[in-house]
């Protein structure tokens, strides 16, 4: 990577492999994660490698979401870590939520290790760690195992690169569910609360500047954003994107 020029048309997403190999090399990303990144990058390129229009809006309704949040958690797995480490950080800082460690494959060493790997970039004051833990009714998989004073505690539940199993059962507690998925397809996207169709390295930036931006308005204000918000038209917006994208694609010569 250290050879590859910035100019090159490939740079961003090239980067972001070496992020998850590293990640792999460092125990934190299983060898799922990486096909996980490559079907992700897939449908970055039918999105243009850009955010949508529905995107953005999503964004603005999950910031409203997190400000009015009374205790939102950031759940993070091993590819959230390798890929935007830094920025999850920075979001708990934004809204004051608690990050935790939930892992679908799950072993205590690879939990250890991308709970240390956040710990390494600031991530202490809001880790949730070696606290009891408790069941997700319902679920089957190790994602079902959280912390009390986690994500089994939380009203909002911000879950980037989520399998859709637990973002259902998560639902079915009461919860609301803000989604990162770039396959607006997906389990996940379509029974989130709010689903932001964009890459994780683009969506979190631009959440932290939103909540930043309308953190001084009033919970009315916020409330109303909500309300406004709907995740089903805003999936459609962004799947009529997707077939635009593909007709035009399909007719270049």
């Amino acid at each position: 990577m250290n050879n590859l020029p910035k100019s090159h048309p490939r740079y961003l997403s090239l980067l972001q492999r070496e992020k998850i190999v590293k990640g792999f090399r460092k125990g934190m990303v299983v060898p799922q994660g990486l096909i996980a990144q490559g079907r992700a990058e897939a449908f970055d390129y039918i999105l243009g490698e850009k955010t949508i229009r529905p995107a953005k809006k999503a964004i603005e309704a999950a910031a409203s979401l997190f400000l009015l949040a009374k205790y939102p958690v950031i759940s993070v797995n091993g590819n959230t870590a390798a890929l935007a480490g830094k920025q999850v950080i920075k979001l708990a800082r934004a809204s004051e939520a608690k990050i935790e460690v939930n892992l679908f494959y799950r072993t205590k060493e690879r939990k250890e290790k991308i709970e240390k790997f956040l710990i390494s970039l600031g991530a202490k004051k809001f880790l949730v760690k070696k606290m009891p833990q408790v069941i997700i009714p319902g679920l089957k998989s190790e994602r079902r195992k959280v912390s009390k004073e986690g994500i089994f505690k939380a009203d909002v539940v911000f879950v980037p690169l989520e399998d859709g199993d637990r973002t259902e059962h998560l639902i079915k507690m009461g919860k609301k569910v803000v989604a990162v998925d770039l396959n607006p397809f997906s389990r996940t996207s379509q029974k989130a609360s709010i689903t932001i169709v964009d890459n994780i390295v683009r969506a979190i930036p631009l959440l932290i500047d939103t909540i930043q931006k309308i953190k001084n308005k009033n919970r009315n204000k916020l409330k109303t954003i909500l309300k406004n918000y709907n995740n089903k038209k805003t999936l459609k917006e962004a799947i009529a994107i997707v077939r635009k994208r593909l007709i035009r694609m399909s007719s270049l010569n």
